[in-house]
């Protein structure tokens, strides 16, 4: 399930890419197949290991260009091993709405992109995120959960106060929102309740076969419900630099 739009977030050969909380990886694994040098980066190990062995099956199966470039790396958020304008591109996807400080997050994917470069933020959407929260405790109580709801306004408010150039925005996964209202109204754990699974079976039936149908309903009701909002950055140019 890809949030991003990469022909506003433009990767390739040439561009190093950083997955900053790659979680299960499915937004790295995009990249390298377009044949960026991309570092998946997490403090979860379990999910490390998952997208490690990914990327070499998809070495093994030349999924990826041979020029490109994957890797795996622990860390922390607020603290990343990597040097100043190490990177060409930032993805932080569903990552923000986790992290207590997270002020200190984006200064350290400001710090880490170079000038010039694309950063790229996804947090729940507004309204599907409150509806969310009335209909279950558990959903954002429990360990490692979402601990704040973000207007838009919000966000990118604290992503200009850290100094980026704001670009265009949109929302996404429409479809997914009513599939959280359910789980959450009927427990988040309860994945056997016949509703939930028959909703989820429909969700991987669409991305599996794409149907134009729902792709059309979709992308009419993502302004309206769409689970994520997706806003694109650029930290600024000094010289002559090119995106």
């Amino acid at each position: 399930m890809i949030t991003v739009d990469f022909t506003l977030f433009p990767v390739g050969p040439g561009k190093r890419v950083l997955d900053l909380g790659c979680g299960g990886g499915r937004h790295a694994f995009e990249v390298y197949r377009r044949g960026a040098d991309v570092v998946a980066f997490d403090q979860n190990e379990n999910d490390l290991a998952e997208v490690s062995a990914m990327f070499a099956a998809m070495r093994a199966e030349g999924e990826a260009p041979a020029e490109a470039a994957a890797e795996t790396v622990k860390g922390d958020a607020l603290a990343m091993p990597f040097d100043d304008n190490s990177f060409d591109r930032v993805i932080a996807a569903e990552i923000m709405e986790h992290i207590p400080h997270d002020t200190a997050a984006m200064a350290e994917m400001y710090r880490v992109l170079r000038p010039g470069g694309i950063a790229v933020v996804t947090v729940p959407s507004w309204l599907p995120e409150r509806v969310c929260w009335a209909l279950s405790e558990e959903y954002h109580t429990v360990e490692g959960g979402h601990i704040r709801i973000y207007t838009r306004a919000e966000l990118e408010a604290k992503l200009k106060a850290t100094g980026f150039e704001i670009g265009p925005h949109h929302h996404a996964h429409a479809l997914h929102s009513p599939y959280w209202w359910l789980k959450c109204a009927v427990g988040t754990d309860n994945d056997s309740h016949p509703l939930v699974r028959a909703y989820h079976d429909l969700l991987v039936w669409d991305m599996l076969k794409a149907p134009r149908l729902t792709r059309l309903t979709e992308r009419a009701l993502n302004p309206l419900i769409g689970k994520s909002v997706v806003v694109y950055l650029r930290k600024p140019r000094h010289g002559g630099d090119t995106g």
